[in-house]
């Protein structure tokens, strides 16, 4: 497993790594960036989406799993979700097609669609389970210290009302999934 300690640096290898797979004939390389809430996912997903369309010919299509839960309770869900209607498709090299989750009318809206041909970048808790692994060419676990992911979820959310709720459920699910055994990177930041 490679270890990185910062973002950028991160972002730069990665992206290598990518482009490599696409010069071997991987048409559309899967990359997972899983970690807890507050842990730098979304910051590492888009520096690493910048620097492949500066390193590549074509802008990486970037998914939020917050965009497939459907709400507070519904990590698993997203997760469930983001197999059925995006990975299965991509990797059979089919159209993906999904709703997105919007958090303040509390249901499905805007659809979205994939057609491959260029890298795709999943980010968000739960991106990581043992079926999208055997989807993805590359798995990256994101870690950051409680109190540094906690101070962060203040600041996105604006209150701590659904940590303890969030936190659970990526409990029960980092366990049973065995997500940071399944990465291929670890950043720590």
């Amino acid at each position: 497993m490679t270890t990185f300690s910062n973002l950028s640096e991160a972002a730069v290898e990665i992206s290598q790594l990518v482009l490599e797979l696409v010069d071997d004939g991987v048409a559309t390389p899967i990359i997972l960036i899983d970690g807890r809430a507050g842990s730098g996912k979304s910051t590492l997903a888009a520096l690493l989406q910048n620097q492949l369309f500066r390193d590549g010919e074509s802008l990486p299509r970037l998914i939020h799993m917050d965009d497939l839960y459907d709400g507070w309770d519904g990590l698993q869900h997203g997760v469930d979700y983001l197999q059925r209607l995006i990975l299965n498709p991509v990797a059979s090299r089919k159209k993906a097609s999904w709703q997105e989750f919007d958090w303040s009318a509390g249901e499905r809206v805007r659809w979205r669609e994939f057609e491959g041909q260029t890298p795709l970048i999943v980010e968000g808790c739960g991106s990581i389970s043992r079926l999208a692994a055997e989807a993805a060419q590359i798995k990256i676990w994101v870690e950051a210290g409680d109190q540094v992911r906690y101070q962060r979820w203040l600041e996105r959310e604006g209150s701590e009302e659904n940590f303890g709720r969030w936190a659970a459920q990526e409990v029960e699910f980092y366990a049973r999934e065995r997500s940071t055994e399944l990465a291929d990177v670890t950043v720590a930041n």
